[in-house]
């Protein structure tokens, strides 16, 4: 399930933060990579609140008095938190508030994104029905925007 959580994350974080200054190209990065622990056996540190606040803070010091830097890269940790919302982790106790609901929650089981087939795929029609309506809404199709996109990051939609 990449449709589902890259295009939600785009569009919520779009309309949540208004931001035309937020690398979008991040956002989809932190909202996808914790896909990629279905291949390591379950959900890891990714899918945890812990981990993304870290993240979160980590960006906040790592770029400290670097205020377009720290603008840039908070689309990774705020990617995460989408993911976290999107795929339901929260309602799974053990994984989201690891490790104070206990430290052998991680791993051992599948990812929630991999256990919901054939479900997945309706998330997955719905994703690419989120991604069509981007486009149009965001005027994707004329390719100074989209470039845009692809080279900075920004949706030019979004607003100023």
């Amino acid at each position: 399930m990449l449709l589902w959580f890259a295009f939600l994350a785009l569009v919520l974080v779009a309309h949540v933060f208004d931001s035309p200054n937020l690398d979008y190209r991040l956002v989809v990065l932190g909202a996808v990579l914790p896909v990629c622990e279905g291949v390591l056996g379950g959900p890891w540190l990714l899918h945890t609140l812990p981990f993304c606040v870290v993240v979160l803070f980590g960006v906040m010091l790592v770029a400290r008095g670097r205020r377009l830097a720290q603008r840039r890269w908070l689309g990774v940790p705020i990617g995460l938190f989408a993911h976290l919302v999107l795929d339901g982790t929260w309602a799974r106790t053990e994984v989201f508030w690891w490790p104070f609901a206990g430290t052998d929650a991680l791993g051992g089981s599948s990812v929630p994104e991999f256990g919901r087939w054939p479900e997945g795929l309706a998330f997955e029609v719905a994703g690419l029905l989120v991604g069509l309506w981007a486009w149009r809404r965001y005027g994707l199709g004329d390719r100074s925007r989209r470039d845009a996109l692809v080279r900075d990051g920004r949706l030019t939609g979004v607003r100023a």
